[in-house]
């Protein structure tokens, strides 16, 4: 059986309005294998950037939609009746309350937006 994947989600806006976002510089700053760094906040969504390489759990978001956009790698985004595959400069709005399962095959790198309100690891 394979080990449960662990996450670093930090949910602190690390860069001000006006300030320059170095996108390369935040994924070298990160080792885990999956973790999800919040860059800006925009009105009452964020923009946050994951380094992801591995399996997520199942999970949805009730009253959230959410926004995915591979900068790098590849996603897969299971649901309950089939899976979308997102490569670079590929994404895709998770309706809320749809069942998902976000996988990495390889190290990714994924920009997303979603509410500041949203629990990333989901709802259930």
């Amino acid at each position: 059986m394979e080990p449960k994947t662990t996450y670093d989600i930090d949910l602190g806006v690390q860069f001000a309005h006006l300030e320059k976002i170095d996108i390369p510089a935040v994924v070298a700053a990160t080792k885990e294998k999956w973790a999800n760094r919040t860059l800006s906040q925009v009105n009452d969504s964020v923009v946050r950037l994951g380094m992801l390489e591995g399996e997520f759990h199942w999970h949805k978001h009730d009253n959230d939609d959410e926004f995915f956009l591979v900068l790098e790698g590849q996603l897969l985004i299971d649901l309950e009746d089939r899976t979308i595959e997102l490569n670079p400069q590929q994404g895709v709005t998770i309706t809320k309350g749809v069942m998902h399962r976000p996988r990495a095959p390889k190290k990714t790198v994924v920009l997303m937006v979603e509410t500041s309100a949203i629990q990333p690891t989901g709802d259930q």
